[in-house]
């Protein structure tokens, strides 16, 4: 992977792939790594936000998503409610899984992660999280689902510039941008996502993918550092 954003021309006419993270779960609160299906529900203001948010859009989206987890099956439901595009649910983009992990709060359970997650950005993606999954596990089940939407309705065949919307986890999200742009990998583990925040990407003519937008940051991409009190996970 190249060390910056991406950067190929892109697909002309086409819509944006949007990732959408979660609206707030009580393991957010809590910073717990809760990452099981069906896995925590909504607070009050993760609902809020999550229709906060679908105001906000200017167009509502070609399709919508969202992955099995019922925090983004939530999530997408209040996007539909304000958009009137039905959700589906998607397979395969759900959070990464933390195995042993799972459940924990604790700083020394949080440093583990982190520490295996940032070797999965250096390109160690075989390492796995103790009875979790690796990195390239988490791209095998996660990379086959964006690129079937990117070709049945990211192209130009029918003229179509709306986007597709995919409600989807932080962590997941940030390696799988990492991966289909080749952003540096500085950038990606230190900008975690606040809940509703988006990573925006373009198609591009050679097959890639460019990023448009990572939660509150726009191109050109720099080296920000996250909030120490963002959510592990986002």
């Amino acid at each position: 992977m190249s060390e910056s954003m991406a950067t190929g021309a892109p697909v002309p006419g086409s819509g944006r792939l949007i990732l959408v993270r979660h609206g707030e779960t009580e393991g957010n609160i809590a910073k717990v790594l809760d990452t099981r299906v069906p896995g925590s529900p909504l607070t009050e203001r993760g609902v809020a936000q999550a229709k906060s948010f679908a105001t906000r859009l200017s167009v509502p989206p070609l399709r919508l998503y969202a992955s099995v987890a019922l925090r983004a099956q939530q999530t997408a439901g209040h996007i539909e409610s304000v958009t009137g595009v039905p959700v589906e649910a998607l397979d395969g983009v759900h959070e990464v899984q933390v195995g042993d992990l799972e459940g924990h709060g604790s700083d020394e359970a949080h440093q583990e992660f982190q520490r295996i997650y940032r070797s999965w950005h250096a390109g160690e993606l075989d390492t796995r999280l103790p009875g979790g999954e690796s990195g390239a596990e988490v791209l095998r089940r996660y990379l086959p689902a964006l690129e079937q939407l990117r070709a049945d309705y990211l192209t130009t065949a029918e003229g179509r510039t709306q986007d597709v919307m995919v409600v989807s986890h932080g962590a997941a999200m940030r390696l799988v941008a990492r991966r289909l742009t080749g952003a540096a990998a500085l950038f990606t583990v230190n900008n975690r996502l606040d809940n509703t925040e988006t990573i925006e990407l373009v198609p591009t003519a050679d097959g890639a993918w460019t990023c448009v937008r990572w939660g509150r940051h726009t191109p050109p991409f720099n080296y920000q550092t996250g909030s120490a009190i963002a959510p592990p996970m986002g």
